[in-house]
């Protein structure tokens, strides 16, 4: 027998990019959203917390039937300085850490963690098909996912931990900010060879994926990719498209690792990341190609 619904869904990262989508879903779905803020809360359904701290307003985790955690530094932000690699890290380990340990301390902890993690685990994997079983890669983002997903273990028994590995989220917001405004002005254009598989979802579908993932019984890690595998060519190209706009350019491998590891990590490495849990628990995809994706987020009504 399925469990019941949960209606008050905690939220950590919720004025982010998929947190604002996440919790605008939850609310049509007549769920209760609460927040976790750093700020003084401005409102009811606010809770302080400061992850760096290891603090947290105890109240929040006992008025909540399910916690998503979206905490974590955009990797999206250039340069990867030592300073700011320690801060993406850390960033993300520590607002685990803080909502696990707060999970153990609740005399009536919340039933679900789904907590996020990344397709980075995987590192650059040019023609193999990954899922959930595939082994670690290699690289910076490999190492932060492991630490983020180890941080999740101290969840005790009793709360189901979800890790939902996310890939490129197609939407207005996340990595497609850089890419809009060049390929406006006419410098869209194909990374390196352009044949890297990028493992991309629409914010739709991701948000989506969370809000199944709050009431499914799924736990341990979860790959949230669509269904069909694009290049980043493919998606370069269908952005140029949709925004109508000429896309002539090639910026060459080399001057793509000029950016370090940032460069490879997030232009370069090949990642075909197939939503097999997903899938077979029977999530329906709204999005089920890139081009599509990409359409409707680039719409006049963005996509909703």
């Amino acid at each position: 027998m399925p469990a019941a619904r949960a209606e008050r869904i905690l939220v950590s990262g919720a004025s982010g990019f998929i947190g604002t989508e996440l919790c605008r879903q939850l609310e049509a779905d007549g769920r209760t959203v609460l927040r976790l803020v750093r700020r003084e809360p401005a409102s009811p359904d606010e809770f302080r917390w400061s992850p760096d701290e290891g603090t947290i307003d105890p109240r929040a985790l006992e008025a909540a039937d399910a916690v998503v955690n979206l905490s974590g530094a955009s990797t999206g932000r250039l340069p990867w300085t030592a300073s700011y690699k320690r801060e993406i890290l850390y960033s993300r380990v520590n607002a685990t850490r803080t909502l696990a340990e707060a999970i153990g301390r609740a005399s009536d902890p919340p039933r679900v963690l789904v907590n996020g993690s990344a397709v980075g685990y995987y590192g650059d994997r040019p023609g193999e098909t990954l899922d959930e079983n595939s082994a670690k890669g290699d690289g910076f983002l490999s190492d932060v996912v492991q630490a983020w997903e180890q941080a999740a273990a101290l969840v005790p028994d009793s709360t189901r931990v979800v890790l939902a590995r996310t890939g490129v989220v197609v939407g207005r917001g996340g990595a497609f900010t850089p890419l809009v405004p060049l390929t406006l002005v006419g410098l869209g254009a194909r990374f390196g060879r352009g044949t890297q598989v990028w493992p991309w979802i629409s914010l739709h579908d991701e948000a989506a994926a969370l809000r199944h993932l709050i009431d499914s019984e799924l736990d341990g890690v979860v790959a949230l990719a669509g269904p069909e595998p694009a290049t980043s060519a493919e998606i370069t190209t269908a952005l140029a498209e949709t925004l109508r706009r000429w896309h002539p350019w090639v910026i060459p491998t080399f001057a793509i690792k000029l950016l370090g590891d940032a460069g490879q990590e997030l232009l370069l490495n090949d990642q075909h990341v197939v939503p097999e849990r997903l899938l077979a628990d029977g999530f329906e995809f709204r999005d089920s190609t890139a081009a599509e994706a990409i359409s409707r987020a680039f719409a006049p009504d963005g996509g909703r």
